[in-house]
């Protein structure tokens, strides 16, 4: 049988946005590629190829613990659809791992994208069966958010991931996750400061507090909706700078990156937009006309800092003709 096989492009992301906790998401131009495909091994056998190049090689594992992999083991079980008996991935990784840019994320929803399209192929199951192309995936795009929310925990990342531009995502009373997709205005241009260090998003949650002052969370409640109306204008860096306050995570969590809170300060005291991206330690600004020439004077060597573009069309998958 010929392979099945599948490419899917995933940008990263900027989660919280610093006042929309869990819920404001940003996808960036920045992507990982994965080629998945589903091959025949020797009978009677169930095998799983994993090659990283890039963020990751020589430390993700390269077997089923693999995260992409988990999410198209998890896809197929979801459509009920027998599991593949040959999965063969290459990984393309630019998305800086445990750095606050969505890396998980981007890795979940590649999963769960390629698992659907593949679903769709002919392909052998781990029984040995040969089924056929006339099996047709059974995941709408709504169950694809809700399963990449459920493996990813919250929505705030894999909204922007899967629907690109600025996301506002929320659950509702029946824990069902929903989003919205705005579009920034063009001239919003986000910089994000990468240091070399690493913080696990398990880390950074841990130091939040159960509770939080009734007069913080409507601070940020009000400064989530500000944001939002900066960013959908012509840019106004006052606009962008109050609307990017926050009272509810990063000061939290600023004894377990320290140098990237220090530096979000000084950015922020001479009027640079600048939040802690997602759980940390990578910070995201907002770059207008008249704060460029700011940032780069407060950043030292040991940052790499990067300016990028606001992804609007979110993953990709595209279908290369089979081998």
């Amino acid at each position: 049988m010929t392979d099945s096989r599948v490419i899917v492009r995933v940008p990263a992301t900027s989660a919280n946005l610093g006042p929309g906790f869990d819920s404001l998401g940003l996808a960036l131009s920045l992507y990982d590629e994965i080629e998945a495909s589903l091959f025949t091994p020797p009978s009677g056998q169930r095998v799983v190829e994993v090659s990283v190049e890039g963020e990751g090689f020589g430390e993700l594992d390269l077997g089923d613990e693999h995260l992409v992999i988990q999410a198209v083991r998890k896809t197929f079980d979801r459509m009920n659809a027998p599991r593949p008996a040959g999965i063969r991935l290459h990984c393309r990784n630019r998305i800086p791992h445990a750095r606050g840019l969505g890396s998980s994320s981007a890795a979940i929803c590649a999963g769960i994208l390629a698992a659907r399209a593949l679903a769709g192929m002919p392909y052998t199951a781990e029984d040995g069966t040969a089924l056929g192309s006339e099996r047709t995936a059974d995941l709408s795009d709504e169950a694809v958010f809700a399963l990449a929310t459920e493996m990813e925990g919250h929505p705030d990342n894999v909204a922007p991931c899967l629907a690109g531009g600025l996301t506002v995502a929320w659950s509702d009373h029946g824990g069902v996750p929903h989003m919205v997709k705005l579009v920034p205005d063009a001239n919003i241009r986000p910089v994000v400061l990468i240091p070399a260090t690493r913080l696990s998003t398990e880390t950074a949650r841990g130091l939040l507090p159960k509770d939080v002052p009734h007069t913080d969370a409507s601070f940020n409640a009000g400064r989530a909706a500000l944001l939002i109306a900066a960013l959908t204008r012509l840019p106004d860096r006052d606009l962008l700078l109050a609307g990017t306050e926050d009272r509810l995570h990063q000061d939290y969590r600023a004894p377990a990156m320290r140098r990237t809170a220090d530096l979000v300060e000084r950015l922020r005291a001479v009027g640079v937009p600048a939040v802690v991206s997602g759980a940390g330690p990578t910070i995201l600004a907002f770059s207008t006309p008249d704060a460029q020439d700011l940032i780069a004077p407060e950043v030292g060597n040991d940052w790499h800092i990067q300016q990028m573009d606001v992804d609007q069309d979110g993953a990709s998958v595209q279908f290369p003709e089979t081998r």
